[in-house]
């Protein structure tokens, strides 16, 4: 098997250093920055994207932001321009209040850069050790040698490695996965392009199918399971994740097929216990009237596009955490 030599990001020498998404599988360009503003525009454009490395990638961000004005004005301005970037995953609102709790309680103005820097280092840590045991856990989820279907990117891309793609990749490598298929995931195409990508460096069998086709692979019971991440989750274990998501939650419940998401726990928003609490993030027409910049249809055409629908916890296998399987009704601890 090919270990990996790509990374999402990283912090090195002062700077955050982070792979553009925007241009994979062609083109591996790392960028590096020590702009705070560039790195929100980053998040933004889904050069960085994935729930747990938006989280990251805001808390090095406010880092850097503070290095050289570490006035509170300058943490409340730099914490609210990073509070907009994506409204609808909750990892990102979670890091950036870890911080804010490090920066309250600093009493020496002269140590706020070392002390935000060893916290966004720590979440970063943390986050690799939650997507190890989420594997860990997700591997009671197989009874059988699987063939597992799975939408949007949840690999080393969307976290320090991996939601419920380190759960496939584990599964794989002990003979619980012998193919996979990745919905395209359109309209950004995050299945084909980072999730094939992804899939391909690990040398693990797949195919890429059309968001469409997945119905009818149920019809021929080709699927044994699907496991997709999720952006935010409710106290309830109602979940927001990419959009198509709860497609293949009623397609599993029709055909009687577990439909199970990896997430970390910093996923999970006890706040709100209804999926209709969570802020839904409407995208640009853009992206589903061009690809890659192409007209693929007329620019003026009227457009809806949602970047994630809602799954209701009822059809929800299992929630697969850090902190173990959790089965319906959920009660997280």
């Amino acid at each position: 098997m090919k270990k990996n030599k790509y990374f999402a990001l990283a912090f090195e020498n002062g700077s955050l250093t982070f792979l553009d998404q925007t241009k994979l599988p062609f083109v591996e360009e790392y960028i590096t920055t020590d702009n705070y503003e560039r790195i929100a525009g980053a998040i933004e454009r889904l050069e960085i994207r994935g729930a747990p490395v938006i989280g990251i990638a805001a808390a090095f961000a406010l880092t850097l932001a503070m290095k050289k004005n570490f006035s509170k004005d300058n943490f409340e301005v730099t914490f609210n321009r990073l509070a907009i970037t994506r409204p609808t995953a909750v990892n990102l609102f979670w890091a950036l209040n870890q911080m804010k709790i490090v920066y309250d309680a600093l009493p020496d103005e002269k140590t706020v850069y070392e002390k935000l820097l060893l916290k966004a280092k720590e979440i970063q840590q943390d986050d690799a050790l939650m997507c190890k045991k989420m594997a860990e856990h997700g591997m009671s989820i197989f009874k059988k040698k699987s063939v597992v279907l799975t939408h949007c990117n949840t690999g080393a891309l969307a976290a320090e490695g991996g939601t419920a793609f380190s759960v496939i990749k584990k599964g794989y490598e002990n003979g619980l996965v012998s193919f996979v298929y990745a919905d395209e995931t359109r309209p950004l195409l995050q299945g084909s392009r980072l999730t094939a990508f992804e899939l391909s460096q690990n040398e693990i069998p797949f195919e890429i199918i059309t968001d469409s086709t997945a119905a009818s692979l149920f019809l021929k019971k080709k699927i044994d399971l699907v496991i997709t991440g999720a952006d935010r989750i409710t106290a309830n274990g109602d979940a927001a994740n990419k959009i198509g998501t709860y497609n293949l939650a009623v397609l599993c419940k029709f055909h009687e097929v577990p439909f199970y998401i990896a997430a970390p726990t910093s996923t999970i928003d006890t706040s709100i216990s209804h999926y209709s609490e969570i802020p839904i993030e409407l995208r640009s027409s853009k992206e589903i009237t061009a690809i890659n910049g192409k007209q693929i249809t007329l620019e003026s055409y009227p457009c809806y596009n949602p970047s994630f629908d809602v799954t209701p916890a009822e059809l929800i296998s299992g929630i697969i955490t850090e902190k173990g399987l959790f089965t319906f009704p959920y009660h997280f601890k």
